[in-house]
C-alpha cells in the first residue's frame, strides 16, 4: 500500500486561538484563560493527548477483531505533565514537551487477561500516534513572508 497523506491548514484567530481545517472538518484550538485564551476549546497538547487516545481506540478495536474478540465498550484515560517554563521563555532547564504520558485502557470484554496482554502489546506496536511520540520524526518549519506590491 502506498503512503497516506494527511493535511491540516488554518489561520490564527487570535494569539491563543487557531482555526484548523482538515478534510471537511474544523478544529478550533484555544488555551485556558490563565494561558491567554478564552477556554472555549481544547489546547494543542490536549489535542495531542486526544489524538493518542483516538488512535489507540481505532487500533484497539482493529486488533481485537483480528484476535477474535469483541470490545463492548472501551474507556481510555490519558494524561501528561508539562513544565511550562521553556514555553514561556523563563528557563531552558527542561524540555518544552511532555515529561511523561500515561494511558489507561479499560475495555468491557469477555476476553481473558492473557488475551488482553497480547492485545495491548500489539496495539502499542501498531499505533501510529504512539510511534510518532516515541520516535524522532523529521519536522520542518519554514516561514513565507507575504507582501503587497
Amino acid at each position: 500500500m502506498s503512503d497516506l497523506i494527511f493535511k491540516v491548514h488554518g489561520e490564527s484567530a487570535s494569539p491563543a486561538k487557531f482555526i484548523a481545517k482538515t478534510r471537511n472538518f474544523k478544529l478550533i484550538i484555544d488555551e485556558p484563560e490563565d494561558l491567554g485564551g478564552t477556554d472555549e476549546h481544547a489546547n494543542p497538547v490536549e489535542y495531542l493527548l486526544a489524538g493518542l487516545a483516538g488512535c489507540v481506540n481505532v487500533v484497539g478495536h482493529l486488533v481485537a477483531k483480528e484476535l477474535g474478540f469483541t470490545i463492548n465498550s472501551l474507556k481510555i484515560e490519558v494524561e501528561g505533565n508539562i513544565n511550562p517554563d521553556k514555553l514561556f521563555g523563563t528557563s531552558n532547564k527542561e524540555r518544552a514537551g511532555f515529561k511523561e504520558i500515561s494511558l489507561k485502557l479499560i475495555p468491557e470484554t469477555e476476553a481473558s487477561i492473557e488475551t488482553l496482554v497480547t492485545w495491548l502489546k500489539i496495539v502499542q506496536e501498531r499505533c501510529p500516534v504512539k510511534d510518532n511520540l516515541l520516535n524522532a520524526t523529521p519536522v520542518s518549519l519554514e516561514v513565507e513572508k507575504q507582501y503587497a506590491i
